[in-house]
């Protein structure tokens, strides 16, 4: 629909411009399953390289602070169970 917002990340803090939690949000995590219903890897390898994303974006606005690990916000949520 034009002129709504993505519940996509802004960098470089991570957070979704529409919910204002930590991204991936829990409509961007319904978003990505049914874009990759059918590609599980793909969306796992797809999730690892936005995490590798953030945390440099993290790294570059939190200079000397030990990020916390991040595979369960990123990768964790979409492995199968």
């Amino acid at each position: 629909m034009p002129g709504r917002r993505q519940h996509s990340p802004l960098r470089p803090s991570w957070r979704c411009p529409v919910c204002g939690i930590l991204w991936p949000c829990s409509a961007a995590k319904l978003r990505l399953l049914g874009e990759y219903r059918e590609d599980r890897p793909g969306l796992l390898a797809h999730l690892a390289t936005v995490q590798q994303a953030a945390e440099a974006d993290l790294t570059a606005i939190n200079p000397g602070v030990a990020l916390p690990d991040l595979t369960p916000r990123f990768v964790g949520w979409a492995e199968a169970r």
